[in-house]
Formats: C-alpha cells, sequence, structure tokens
C-alpha cells in the first residue's frame, strides 16, 4: 500500500503545489488562460501523439470496449441525473433538468483529461495510454452530446423559444472532431498505423512538450482549487462523491469481466479513469449555463481531496488483483 501511495504522492504533490502558489500569490484566476491553452491545446496533444503514434495497433481493444466503458459512464450519468430530477420534484415540484445535467456529471465525467494520462503512465506504462486516450476520446463525445441537448430542455432555455435542432447538432459535431485531445489521438494513431516517425527536430519538440504536459496539468489543478475555496459541502455531494469514486469504478469492472475477455491492462487502465474524481469541466460547464456553479465547483474540490484515499486503494487492489 506504501508502494501505491508513492506512485500518486508525487502527482498529488504537484496538485499541492499549485494550490500552494494559488494562495500565496493571489493572482487573478484569468491569468491562468494561456497557461490553460498550452496545457489543452499544445502539451497534452503532443503526449499523446507521442505515446499512441508508438503504440502497436494490435493493443487497440475495438469496438466492444468502448460500448461497455461508455455505457458504463452514461448509466452513472443517469442514475445521478434522475435521482437529483427526482429529489427535486419532491422537494421543490420542479424536476431542474439544468441542476439535474450538472449533477449528472458531477458523477459521470471524471478528470481524465488532466489527471487520467499522468496517473495512467505512472501506474501501468504506455501501454495503458492509448486505452485511455480512447476512453477520453468517448466519454467526451458523450458529453458534448448529452449537455447542450439536455441544457435545451431546462426550463429557463424553453422559454426563450424553440430550439434549432440542427444548428445545434452541427455544434456538437463540431466540438468533438476539433476537440485538441480528440484530434491527437486520431493522428497517434495514424502515425502508429502507418509507422510513420517525425523528424528528429519535431521529434524533440514534442518530446519536450509532451514532457511539461504532466506537471503543468496537475499545477493548473491546484492553482484553480486554491481560487475557487470550499465555502460549505453540499448535501448533494454525499452521493455524488461515492458514486464518482466507488460506484463508477465498480460499475466499470463489474461490466468489463462479465460481459467481455479483454486483457487485464485494459481492465485496470479502464477501472482508473473510471476512479478519476469529477473534472474541472463540471464546473465549467455550470458557470457557462448559470446553473449550481458554487455547488459543481465544491463537487471538484471535495471529490479530487476525497480521491487521494480512494485511487491510493483502487491502484492497490488493480495491483494485487
Amino acid at each position: 500500500m506504501f508502494h501505491i501511495f508513492g506512485l500518486i504522492a508525487p502527482l498529488f504533490g504537484l496538485m499541492l503545489l499549485g494550490y500552494l502558489a494559488g494562495r500565496i500569490a493571489k493572482l487573478p484566476l484569468h491569468g491562468l488562460a494561456w497557461f490553460n491553452f498550452f496545457v489543452i491545446y499544445v502539451a497534452l496533444p503532443a503526449m499523446f501523439f507521442k505515446l499512441l503514434s508508438g503504440t502497436s495497433l494490435s493493443e487497440f481493444s475495438g469496438y466492444r470496449f468502448i460500448a461497455i466503458t461508455t455505457m458504463a459512464t452514461l448509466i452513472i450519468f443517469c442514475f445521478c441525473f434522475f435521482l437529483s430530477a427526482a429529489i427535486n420534484q419532491i422537494r421543490d415540484r420542479d424536476p431542474k433538468v439544468g441542476e439535474a445535467t450538472i449533477q449528472g456529471f458531477a458523477g459521470a465525467y471524471g478528470n481524465i483529461g488532466y489527471m487520467g494520462p499522468p496517473l495512467v503512465l505512472v501506474a501501468f506504462g504506455p501501454a495503458g495510454i492509448a486505452t485511455a486516450a480512447v476512453i477520453f476520446s468517448f466519454d467526451s463525445a458523450l458529453h458534448y452530446i448529452l449537455a447542450p441537448l439536455l441544457m435545451s430542455l431546462n426550463d429557463q432555455d424553453s422559454r426563450e423559444g424553440e430550439v434549432n435542432f440542427p444548428a445545434m447538432f452541427a455544434i456538437i459535431g463540431w466540438k468533438i472532431i476539433s476537440h485538441p485531445f480528440i484530434l491527437a489521438t486520431i493522428a497517434g494513431f495514424t502515425a502508429a498505423a502507418f509507422q510513420f516517425v517525425p523528424p528528429v527536430p519535431i521529434a524533440k519538440i514534442i518530446d519536450l512538450l509532451a514532457g511539461a504536459a504532466a506537471p503543468c496539468a496537475l499545477f493548473i489543478m491546484g492553482v484553480t482549487a486554491a481560487l475557487r475555496p470550499l465555502k460549505r459541502v453540499p448535501a448533494e455531494l454525499f452521493y455524488l462523491v461515492p458514486v464518482k469514486l466507488i460506484v463508477h469504478p465498480l460499475l466499470v469492472y463489474w461490466m468489463l469481466t462479465s460481459l467481455g475477455d479483454f486483457s487485464p491492462i485494459l481492465i485496470k487502465t479502464a477501472v482508473l479513469m473510471a476512479a478519476l474524481p469529477s473534472a474541472t469541466n463540471v464546473f465549467i460547464l455550470a458557470e457557462h449555463y448559470g446553473v449550481w456553479q458554487e455547488r459543481a465547483s465544491s463537487a471538484v474540490v471535495v471529490s479530487t481531496i476525497a480521491s487521494v484515499l480512494s485511487l491510493s486503494t483502487v491502484l492497490y487492489f488493480l495491483t494485487v488483483f
């Protein structure tokens, strides 16, 4: 167990450094804009490309694995969504679709972009990165589809007029195919298929960027947590956080072992990705739609803190069994 904690301690240590920097320096949150741009559009895509371009396509598990892992995420989302809607209906006689949508993402959409790749690399090495990239791509696509569709049903949005579904689907499609992580995943698999090796100068640039990806991403998470301090723990987190950190990985493990015959590295990577805390995107989405913002921020902070223990436990069982 101490060995497992030693694996993830440096990652959370980087987040702690970012948190301390945010609390001490007290620079404005908008100062992270270019830092975020560098991580999302440059460094992490470079890391995805570097690792995937050296991956044998025989390691790619195919549509059945994708269907199971994506379905598990959708099941968790639906559970949290309908539970929230039912509670709101009983309490306020209004399901509050927008609020239920954010809670659904808090319970189902993990930090698979910032935390996923660094943690998979530390725990399983490059062998798990192809699986992590595929899970990210399809879970992100699910996120981009569900968010605008469900938010269009929110009472506040519905009163503004009829929804233009063709335009909405066009925006959804563009967001999916233009996401830098997904583009990097496609480029990486294409390079692997054709055994493309970048020229030495370009390869060195990619190496430098890939090396900066994990430290920068984790540092940003810490700074963000410091600049969005936890004011209170909403009652909803008492079921959302356990669902995200415990129920989601257990469901993925059960579905993969019951519905298919997959290699241990695929199962372990998928379970680890499912065990990640709520993504920062949950708060960004809440802020964008003006729904459940403060509590969404609390969900990200609380689940991230709790994941120090839960991820250590998950990794212990994944390495023992």
